[in-house]
């Protein structure tokens, strides 16, 4: 009985045989696998046939095969079936378009392209001389800035000298104005030219001002440069200004002028420039007969006359002076006391 019992313990789980149908049955069935995603957006499995390389059952030496059984081996592939898997199983990828950045670069334009005759002025990096090197450079920065005539025959730049117009006085005094320009800002006045304030003061209007330096100097030779900021009181706004003409300080004067709301500051800082422009101008000789009494005077009893006026609105009668040869300005007109 200790034997049998003995026996029936040490007998396997399970028989040989059955534990050989059991991996047959396991090798034999296929197996799926995922592929990647296709391009329509689902996925297809791909079932295949273990190959011949699949490891197979170790047989024990205490264990002999049983007969009747054997194990089933997968077949290799043909050609044919290599080829036709390979078509149907690998999708095919686009290869990326790789763009060379520097060729969608545009090139610079150069100084040749901009300017030949120029370029052909610029001495060629091919000299050794350290004169030339420098006349090339002096050259080309000329070209760069479109300043050539500040380069000389050694190359080397002269750099304008920057001059600080807001406090600098550069140039004063240092030279006349030719006979001609003297003749020019210093003419008499023309007696059509001169207007009259309601309150009796004559004046010489802002743009006849600007007409004579033009025609003195010419456009952009003269130009008013300012020397502080806006000031901005209670009811006027006040600025000092330089008159330059031709690279050198003239004259300098502060303008103002009165404004009503604050809507009307900039037009406000604009009469301040053409009054400082008029006050500058009085250095010049232009239209120094207005600060002149007997001049005054004689205009006034000549050109000007006091007359009665009714305002249009609310009919509130006063004096005013006008030229003889104009009619009152509005919202008045004349009428008989």
């Amino acid at each position: 009985m200790r034997s049998q019992a003995l026996q029936a313990a040490c007998r396997p789980l399970r028989s040989p045989s059955s534990t050989l149908q059991t991996l047959a049955a396991f090798q034999s069935r296929p197996i799926t696998t995922s592929r990647p995603k296709s391009a329509t957006g689902t996925y297809t499995p791909k079932s295949y046939t273990p190959s011949n390389n699949a490891r197979k059952p170790v047989a024990s030496s205490s264990t002999a095969k049983p007969a009747g059984i054997s194990t089933p081996s997968a077949k290799p592939y043909s050609p044919a079936q290599q080829q036709q898997a390979s078509a149907t199983d690998i999708e095919e990828t686009p290869m990326p378009v790789v763009l060379d950045p520097q060729a969608a670069q545009v090139p610079g334009a150069t100084l040749e392209d901009v300017d030949p005759e120029l370029a052909a002025q610029i001495p060629t990096p091919s000299s050794n001389n350290a004169s030339n090197n420098g006349a090339k450079k002096g050259a080309f920065t000329a070209a760069l800035t479109g300043n050539g005539a500040s380069s000389n025959a050694n190359g080397n730049s002269a750099a304008q000298k920057t001059i600080d117009w807001s406090s600098s006085y550069h140039g004063l005094s240092t030279e006349a104005f030719s006979p001609e320009v003297a003749k020019i800002l210093m003419q008499p006045l023309d007696p059509l030219d001169v207007e009259v304030k309601p309150d009796g003061i004559i004046y010489l209007p802002e743009i006849k001002y600007r007409r004579i330096l033009n025609q003195a100097f010419g456009p952009g030779g003269w130009g008013l440069a300012p020397r502080g900021e806006l000031v901005v009181g209670e009811k006027v706004v006040t600025r000092e200004y330089a008159l330059i003409v031709g690279g050198r300080f003239v004259a300098q004067a502060r303008g103002e002028c009165q404004y009503f709301s604050e809507e009307t500051i900039p037009t406000a800082g604009e009469g301040c420039k053409s009054n400082a422009l008029l006050r500058c101008c009085k250095d010049l000789g232009i239209a120094s007969e207005l600060w002149d009494p007997r001049f005054i005077r004689e205009f006034k009893k000549k050109y000007a006359h006091e007359i009665w006026v009714e305002h249009v609105v609310n009919k509130k009668r006063r004096q005013v002076w006008t030229r003889k040869d104009a009619d009152p300005w509005y919202p008045y007109q004349a009428v008989k006391k």
